[in-house]
């Protein structure tokens, strides 16, 4: 990569994501419908306002047929699903925040980033924001001063507070998966360091990854993982699985069964309020193992998602064209729900006393999306980033089969898919897997943004097509 300065155009992105690390601060969960604005939103749309000045100055048309198709279809679902919906007033301001994370962050990435070195500025920004909520979230679990998990202090959720138990979780998810990505094909020209050091890198942040005990990120992590590993070099990819599993391994073993010295009069807390080795280990094992027990013996927080799903699907009933409008889940959620569903989930620690954080979503986007725009709107949204997904895995597929010598070193790296690609096809794989467990909300939604935004560079970028850009 050059040591060329960091062009300005690349500037808001990569302050949009660095900015995901300033504290959530102590916002109170019953205004959960109110309007949060953090600093990353601050920087989006200063991201959206300089891709708009570039677009005017060069005075040319911006976005390809296809582009425009893919990014203007949600913006058409949205539009209905805010007039149709039974307080349009409402779901006014759903329709600004689905706006900026489906529609206009992505297309500003996808105009301003130029290269493949725009690109990795961004997808460094993640690693870089990664590790400094999985330090502190690490700290957090070692301390005993994280989110309350089972009556202990004990879950780690970074800078994002207990309100948004995902935030931390999935930005170190993300860049785990980008320096996987590197590890299994380094970019072209890359020093012969980078590959292990990428490896060491996704160790550590495995272990505040299973530290944050989100089964959604795990399961997508998972996923995600093993579709780049079958998307790379078979080979390669083992051997990158095997030397991540020797060093993430004994790091989380000894996270979870050393920290502390806290006997049984203790209640498993140890030295300095950290978690003692037995509350540590049995934790994160009783989490693991429910994963398994989503149908059989579910616990409460599966219970009511169940019942959450459920009252989304007969939301979607009562209005199966259009749904009920943007915003409009929580207001029709207890015409639907059953008496099992909870009043609100617990939140405490981190910072924050204890509050009843109330369940305005299904926690899944999908069927947030059916019952708030209907199968129109489903059809537009879903269907969009599908052919994200297609049009990313098609681009990527020709980028392993290229000749020798062409845009890469030559030899066995004209094997090797192209690690632009590769981020952007598990990244977004992630988001596809993890909305099944979970939808937008709370500061870390300009995450999604971001994401979307490196996946819509890599399918519908032209200047992907131009030899002459996919060689520099």
């Amino acid at each position: 990569m050059s040591r060329r300065a960091v062009p300005w155009r690349v500037v808001p992105a990569v302050a949009t994501v660095l900015l995901l690390c300033v504290p959530a601060g102590r916002e109170d969960a019953s205004g959960a419908g109110a309007i949060h604005v953090t600093p990353a939103d601050l920087a989006s749309a200063a991201l959206v306002g300089c891709c708009a000045v570039s677009a005017l100055r060069r005075r040319d048309r911006p976005l390809t047929r296809r582009a425009a198709l893919v990014l203007a279809a949600p913006v058409v679902a949205f539009a209905v699903a805010t007039v149709t919906g039974y307080d349009p007033a409402a779901a006014l301001t759903g329709f600004v925040r689905y706006l900026q994370v489906f529609v206009l962050v992505p297309a500003a990435l996808l105009l301003l980033l130029r290269s493949r070195r725009d690109f990795w500025l961004v997808a460094g920004a993640l690693v870089l924001a990664a590790g400094v909520q999985g330090v502190i979230g690490l700290r957090q679990y070692l301390t005993g001063t994280g989110a309350s998990y089972a009556g202990v202090d004990i879950r780690a959720v970074g800078t994002f507070g207990p309100l948004d138990v995902m935030g931390m979780a999935a930005l170190v998810a993300h860049g785990l998966l980008v320096l996987l990505a590197v590890a299994l094909a380094p970019p072209p020209g890359a020093a012969r360091w980078l590959r292990p050091a990428a490896l060491v890198g996704a160790g550590f942040l495995v272990v505040p990854l299973v530290m944050s005990f989100s089964r959604g990120a795990w399961i997508a992590t998972a996923v995600a993982g093993v579709a780049m590993l079958l998307l790379a070099d078979g080979r390669r990819g083992l051997r990158a699985l095997g030397v991540l599993a020797a060093l993430a391994a004994p790091a989380v073993v000894a996270v979870v069964l050393v920290v502390g010295a806290g006997g049984p009069g203790q209640a498993g807390v140890g030295v300095g309020g950290g978690v003692g080795s037995g509350a540590g280990s049995g934790l994160v094992g009783e989490r693991l193992t429910s994963i398994t027990q989503v149908t059989d013996s579910p616990d409460k927080s599966v219970s009511d998602r169940y019942t959450m799903w459920a009252a989304a699907t007969g939301i979607w009933r009562d209005a199966p064209a259009t749904g009920v409008g943007l915003k409009g889940f929580a207001a029709h959620r207890d015409g639907h729900a059953s008496i099992a569903l909870s009043a609100g989930s617990d939140t405490a620690g981190a910072g924050l006393d204890f509050q009843r954080q109330p369940l305005l979503s299904p926690h899944n986007m999908y069927l947030l999306v059916l019952s708030e725009q209907g199968l129109v709107g489903a059809t537009a949204v879903i269907g969009s980033w599908a052919a994200l997904l297609l049009l990313g895995l098609r681009r990527l597929r020709p980028a392993g089969r290229r000749p020798a010598g062409e845009g890469v070193t030559g030899g066995a790296a004209g094997r090797r898919p192209d690690a632009c690609g590769l981020v952007a096809v598990g990244l977004l794989l992630w988001q596809l897997m993890d909305f099944a467990y979970a939808d937008i909300g709370g500061p870390s939604t300009t995450l999604t943004a971001v994401l979307l935004g490196l996946a819509t560079w890599w399918a519908l970028s032209p200047r992907l097509d131009d030899p002459a850009a996919a060689a520099r």
